[in-house]
């Protein structure tokens, strides 16, 4: 007979474990399935080389919204922040380089060392972006209208996001209207005139993402990043122990809930009896029933992979067989020997412990995506880097240190090649960018 549960939640990633902390503290009996030996998802420390351990997957680790966070009572649970005072290093090959601060008056006197015709328009440039990007923070927090068949429900929700947005003031509503599709490349230069800055900030509107600063709607990718983190270019959220200490205090929080955590579970299969989802089957063959499943897959996985397709009309199908989910970063990770110098950086020790940027202009940051596009990975390509190691120094061995590299951008299908046999020129041509600064 099947085992049986009120919610079945496919994937131990931290969008699983938070909602298996709300359903269960709700009252509903829940049970997480997690395919691999931990639970994470993208969000886990491991052991990369003999001592070294690093956050392998993402290595910014927020941040998480402040409601989440409390009601999880994470630092209960063993979660300690770390927030270095830089939030980003801008590099030139020229040898210049841009720190700017998390503190906004700070950041401001380091631009105007750059750039005195920037450093006041940064902190226009911030108040603007916190109010257009606010009424995008509330439009995360409603549930996905049914667009063909609103709800009263729906009609409400929207009624209210548009007082919100009618309540901004007209400039900018005018702003909001007009950021959204725009080009992240055209946003930041009516704001600002030096390369580096504005490379800086156009680097949040491409980060993770199938697109270059000069293609439309990156300026909408700005705005969600802004509104979770309101600063122009971003803040540093990193936990002591790497992100897989973000999701081991998240499952603490789950598990003193209730919630049930099975690794080692992978899900082959959801039933669908009356047409509503009653259980899954696992690719070990075990039946377990529930009346709610909850899937922290992707759309493609989930609707194409784990449902038979026969349920799916033809058209809804065919939508979502065009979604478009290309991969884009490739991640490299460094055991070091020691601090490494950078020429830019030798009297700022400080800078070394916020994100290091790999990019100084929109052209190199445009070039990068141009060999994308052509099923290639860059050769120049736009890096983000940390070493989280000076923060945390239980990462490496006593004067060793760790370096954490998002490389951008690396298709996650390579048009000619294989990335069994582009790996090691991936990593190559990584350490030889960096190698340059």
């Amino acid at each position: 007979m099947a085992d049986s549960r009120d919610v079945l939640i496919i994937g131990g990633g931290h969008n699983g474990l938070v909602s298996a902390f709300y359903l269960a503290r709700a009252g509903l009996k829940t049970l997480i399935l997690e395919r691999r030996p931990q639970i994470g998802g993208a969000a886990i420390t491991e052991e990369f080389y003999p001592g070294f351990r690093c956050s392998v997957l993402a290595h910014s680790a927020g941040p998480v919204q402040p409601e989440i966070a409390r009601d999880m009572q994470l630092e209960k649970h063993g979660l300690r922040w770390i927030q270095p005072d830089v939030a980003v290093s801008a590099l030139a090959r020229d040898g210049t380089s841009l720190v700017v601060y998390r503190d906004l008056a700070r950041a401001v006197e380091e631009i105007h060392r750059l750039s005195a015709p920037d450093a006041p328009r940064y902190r226009e440039f911030q108040v603007a972006l916190q109010k257009a990007s606010r009424v995008v923070g509330k439009s995360l927090r409603l549930t996905p209208p049914e667009l063909e068949r609103p709800t009263k429900a729906d009609l409400f929700a929207m009624l209210q996001l548009g007082r919100s947005l009618r309540g901004m003031g007209r400039a900018n509503t005018y702003n909001l209207l007009r950021w959204t599709p725009m080009a992240v490349a055209d946003l930041v230069s009516e704001f600002f005139e030096h390369e580096l800055l504005r490379s800086a900030v156009a680097a949040r509107g491409i980060f993770g993402t199938y697109l270059g600063p000069r293609s439309a709607g990156t300026g909408l990718v700005l705005l969600l990043r802004a509104a979770s983190d309101q600063s122009p270019v971003g803040d540093n959220f990193f936990a002591l122990g790497g992100t897989g200490a973000v999701t081991a205090a998240m499952a603490k929080a789950a598990t003193a809930q209730g919630v049930q955590i099975r690794t080692h579970a992978e899900v082959g299969e959801i039933r669908v009896h009356q047409g509503a989802a009653r259980g899954v089957v696992l690719k070990s063959g075990e039946e377990i029933e529930a009346r709610i499943v909850v899937s922290g897959a992707d759309p493609k996985r989930t609707l194409l992979g784990l449902l038979d397709p026969v349920l799916l009309s033809p058209s809804f199908a065919r939508r979502l067989q065009n979604y478009r989910m290309r991969g884009a970063l490739a991640k490299v990770n460094l055991a070091l020997s020691e601090v490494p110098t950078f020429t830019a950086l030798r009297s700022k020790e400080e800078a070394l412990k916020g994100r290091i940027q790999v990019g100084d202009s929109l052209d190199y940051l445009e070039r990068a995506f141009d060999q994308a596009k052509y099923g290639d990975f860059s050769r120049a390509p736009y890096l983000e880097v940390t070493l989280p190691s000076l923060s945390d120094p239980t990462l490496a061995p006593a004067g060793r240190q760790v370096m954490s590299i998002y490389m951008q951008y690396a298709p996650y299908n390579l048009r000619s090649a294989t990335w069994e046999s582009e790996q090691a020129a991936l990593g190559d041509t990584v350490v030889n960018t960096l190698a340059q600064y």
